[in-house]
């Protein structure tokens, strides 16, 4: 089984996000998935965006990175959106990162560390209508980690919205959330057992 630390998107700990969450444990990996909100969550992206603001963006990622202590170095970490800034800072910082799944958004090379470290594997998930992924950056960042990564993968989804992989997100897309379930699942079993 592997360690995953699990970060929840603007929106906060919806329905989708712990059945997502509640997927992987089902698979028999080990799943920590913080809650930033404090048990508020928010069924809009503007609301969740609100509430972000609110605690602060740099916040945010701080109680992200901290949520890795005391878990095991060699833990996964995967994040939704938001979560992914936190999440692709500790693949790239914390030393004996197992690997890092990141979901709806990626961030340029450079923003935490010079580059990827080796031999740390990497899943990047992404929807072709989504305009935050496609149209800021964020597919670009995802591809040029994905090659510098050497172990890495970028899966695009046609006609998917952001937060596609949530059940509860307005964008859900329940085919391409399946999809994506699998193929995280496939990646904590290949480290698991590599």
């Amino acid at each position: 089984m592997a360690d995953v630390l699990l970060l929840h998107h603007a929106q906060g700990q919806t329905p989708g996000f712990l059945a997502f969450a509640d997927a992987l444990r089902g698979a028999g990996h080990t799943v920590h998935a913080p809650d930033f909100y404090g048990g508020e969550s928010f069924a809009t992206l503007d609301e969740g965006m609100a509430k972000a603001r609110s605690i602060g963006f740099a916040a945010l990622q701080e109680q992200g990175v901290a949520a890795a202590d005391g878990l095991p170095a060699a833990t996964v970490y995967a994040g939704f959106s938001l979560g992914v800034m936190a999440a692709q800072r500790l693949a790239q910082t914390r030393p004996g990162a197992a690997g890092a799944v990141l979901l709806d958004a990626a961030i340029p090379l450079g923003e935490f560390a010079a580059d990827w470290p080796a031999g740390v594997p990497l899943q990047v998930h992404g929807g072709e209508a989504d305009e935050f992924f496609m149209d800021e950056g964020d597919v670009e960042a995802a591809r040029e980690i994905v090659a510098a990564a050497g172990d890495g993968e970028l899966f695009t989804y046609a006609d998917c919205g952001h937060l596609f992989a949530d059940a509860s997100s307005q964008a859900h897309d329940a085919d391409a959330a399946t999809l994506v379930q699998q193929r995280v699942i496939a990646f904590l079993d290949r480290i698991q057992g590599g």
